[in-house]
């Protein structure tokens, strides 16, 4: 009886022990019946990029344009661990209008150059090939003009990039960082240096941001 009693304590431990670590997170993501992962704040538009980019600039923001597919693991934890830390979400929301983009989906898009396609078509036109991969725009339409999104874009990550260097990908993209330094690594490597100077640890592989990250960075 007194082991059933320990082993069930454990267990009642553990689980508490679990949920106050995962209390930070923000809920697990729900998947739509196309297989693909949901978030309420991602852009739910009429699809066509020009326009969504001209709104997007309208409120201080950039545009990202993610391409995602039914059953892509890495899709899965970009959602399941990235996009369930607050302050990732937090910064991408206030700084972004993010769109989903289905590699085998069949909904029409605008593309920049004003040829409506579905999202497979698009995907094939602009030569994406894995997911997920996250393209990011300049801010105007005035920087693009006829271009199509495969010419417009200022960034391309195809891939998934662990939360440290997910968060900092974003900034590089709001900041224009690519433009002094068109390495995205040699960039970060700098931030690296900036957080070594503070004496802030910092794990690239971890799956939660540094704890003492300033918040201005």
């Amino acid at each position: 009886m007194f082991i059933i009693r320990f082993i069930v304590a454990v267990i009642v431990i553990s689980i508490s022990t679990s949920a106050l670590a995962d209390n930070h997170l923000l809920p697990m993501p729900t998947t739509g019946e196309d297989g693909m992962h949901e978030q309420s704040w991602f852009h739910d538009g009429f699809l066509d990029l020009g326009e969504d980019l001209v709104e997007a600039a309208k409120n201080g923001k950039r545009l990202v344009i993610i391409w995602e597919q039914r059953g892509c693991p890495y899709c899965k934890r970009m959602h399941e661990v990235n996009l369930r830390i607050p302050r990732i979400v937090n910064s991408i929301k206030n700084n972004f209008m993010v769109i989903q983009l289905n590699l085998w989906g069949d909904r029409e898009v605008t593309d920049f150059d004003g040829e409506v396609l579905k999202e497979k078509d698009l995907a094939n036109k602009w030569g994406v090939l894995f997911t997920p991969t996250s393209i990011f725009y300049p801010e105007s339409m005035e920087k693009i003009g006829t271009k199509s999104g495969r010419d417009a874009e200022v960034l391309r990550i195809p891939g998934y990039f662990k939360p440290f260097h997910f968060y900092f990908l974003f900034k590089y993209a709001r900041t224009n960082g690519y433009e002094s330094e068109p390495n995205f690594q040699r960039w970060l490597g700098g931030i690296g240096g900036e957080l070594d100077k503070m004496g802030i640890e910092y794990d690239l592989y971890a799956d939660e941001l540094p704890k003492d990250l300033p918040p201005k960075m």
